[in-house]
């Protein structure tokens, strides 16, 4: 029986389920003739490089973040700690701002290049230059040291908690180290490792920054430009589809084949303890360790604090128009994130005591499920499903005020910060879902049976028992919503209105000019902000530390 606390979760829901059903109809309705001229050369070369480019980041990010999260759980040595955390850096530089600063800084005119000429005694590019660095391969790496602390973070956490004794029963069988690792430790971190993975090859396909800087055509671009362009919304939305099915053979590939497998932990056993190195041993596990954090944060990051250094001596900095962008980035941040933890804590409290194995119909099961799949849509995806809808609304809208007034509401959903920010609380509402459910799932039944039997209605019970309990998980999703929020660059792009930048945006169309330097300032307050949510992450358990 549905209870009156589903009907909210029901609603939203729906509302999620809808840019899916939108793009779907709107491909299906197109005549089917039409279809070969979206399935033509340049998509399949289009779908060809997004298969490439997973593949190739989904290699880097498997290696890197494996290796560097066995090296600092397995062995010990100088810098260690701070390179446990410091290996977590990158997330907070978004993959188009790490293509923004390497463009910049490997340009023909830029200072790599200088200094090489100058060095090597040449005066100008026409005498020496090497080649452009934009291409797949780029991407492949540029995206791959970005993402992989993913993988880092879970693999991490899965080694941590591995019982010592397996480890040491393989080797007294004759197994050497490495192959320890390979066949024990390593298969019990598979679905761990697997979660890290799908959630870098999420970020991959959802890019369109960095992909367009390095002249890289995925399906993602192809959406973006098939409707910037020619504003073909049911070409737009095939390619959408294209896109989806390769989420999905992903999906299916990605999954945990082995159903009946149980993985140990590390309840009641001896952990993994570390083995101190010395000497060369040491200096390579400590510049190894180091690489992954140089790529992908400490050099975009310090090329950016420089470009902002060199240009408080010359301009403003701080211009009109960046301000009135960090006002519309504050302001969808701040509207994204107030939707998604209402919405969140609507679902999650109507899945409150369901059983997860009852065979009977749970609408509020079902609601938990779609609200999470927000995240696996990428961003263009999302925009082009909620085109339509938003006109619905609009129509609908200026429809019942004329009943009462000769006045027009005008577009309160397209082109408009409200459709932005409705458009990023679908994206980023299984952040939300996903802490609260945690957070949850921790508070013992007993609690609400005793707060029932003293008369507590059921918002009294959510308002006065699991807010306060579930508040540490209300702080973490808000500060991670609002990060992410900042950060977004696809969904943005195609809902804002028009005149109107954000912080990514903003740094977007510069870079499209290829004027790098007038927004340094700009992404360096994207990454200065997402470091905040790193920080966080440092004080986990996750990273072996007790939170206070």
């Amino acid at each position: 029986m549905i209870q009156p606390r589903h009907f909210a979760a029901i609603f939203i829901s729906a509302v999620i389920a809808l840019p899916v059903i939108s793009l779907l109809w709107i491909a299906l309705s197109a005549p089917a003739s039409s279809w070969g001229a979206v399935i033509d050369t340049t998509s399949l070369r289009a779908l060809l490089n997004t298969v490439l480019l997973c593949t190739g980041v989904a290699t880097i990010v498997t290696l890197v973040g494996v290796s560097t999260a066995w090296l600092v759980v397995a062995y010990d040595f100088k810098s260690k700690h701070v390179l446990s955390w410091a290996l977590l850096l990158p997330l907070a530089v978004p993959t188009y701002i790490v293509a923004y600063s390497y463009l910049d800084l490997l340009h023909p005119l830029g200072p790599v290049q200088g200094l090489i000429r100058e060095t090597l005694g040449y005066s100008s590019p026409k005498e020496w230059k090497f080649g452009d660095i934009r291409g797949l391969t780029a991407a492949i790496i540029l995206q791959g040291f970005v993402l992989y602390p993913y993988v880092y973070l879970s693999a991490r956490a899965m080694f941590m908690t591995q019982p010592l004794n397996l480890l040491h029963a393989a080797r007294s069988l004759g197994l050497s180290e490495f192959a320890a690792f390979r066949r024990v430790a390593l298969p019990m971190a598979r679905p761990a490792i697997g979660i890290g993975l799908s959630l870098a090859l999420l970020e991959t396909i959802n890019d369109i920054g960095a992909s367009e800087f390095l002249g890289v055509r995925t399906l993602t671009v192809s959406i973006y430009t098939n409707w910037t362009t020619k504003g073909d919304l049911a070409g737009g939305a095939k390619i959408a589809i294209l896109l989806l099915v390769l989420i999905l053979i992903f999906a299916y590939f990605g999954r945990d084949r082995k159903r009946n497998a149980s993985y140990g932990n590390a309840r009641g056993a001896n952990v993994i303890q570390a083995r101190t190195l010395k000497k060369l041993p040491a200096a390579l596990a400590c510049i190894l360790g180091w690489i992954p954090v140089l790529i992908g944060f400490i050099i975009p990051s310090s090329y950016l604090i420089y470009q902002v250094m060199k240009r408080l001596d010359t301009s403003e900095v701080f211009t009109p128009a960046l301000l009135q962008a960090v006002n519309n980035t504050l302001m969808i941040a701040a509207v994204t994130t107030t939707i998604c933890i209402f919405c969140g804590i609507a679902i999650v409290w109507s899945t409150r005591n369901i059983s997860a194995d009852t065979k009977k119909f749970r609408p509020a099961q079902i609601n938990s499920v779609i609200g999470k799949i927000g995240y696996a849509i990428p961003g263009t995806m999302l925009a082009i499903g909620l085109l339509t809808p938003y006109s619905w609304v609009d129509d609908g809208l200026n429809y019942l005020l004329s009943l009462v007034s000769s006045r027009s509401a005008g577009l309160l959903m397209l082109s408009s910060i409200a459709g932005v920010a409705c458009a990023c609380s679908i994206r980023f509402l299984s952040i939300a879902i996903g802490n609260f459910n945690a957070g949850m799932s921790r508070i013992p039944a007993s609690l609400d049976q005793v707060a029932r039997g003293l008369g507590t209605t059921s918002f009294g019970l959510l308002w006065r028992v699991h807010i306060p309990l579930i508040r540490p998980a209300v702080i973490a999703s808000t500060l991670l919503i609002f990060v992410e929020c900042m950060k977004e660059l696809p969904v943005t792009l195609m809902l804002r209105p028009i005149n109107t930048e954000t912080l990514s945006t903003l740094l977007y169309a510069d870079a499209s000019r290829g004027n790098y330097e007038e927004s340094a300032i700009a992404a360096l307050l994207i990454v200065a902000v997402g470091i905040i949510p790193v920080l966080l992450l440092t004080r986990t358990h996750l990273l072996g530390k007790k939170t206070k």
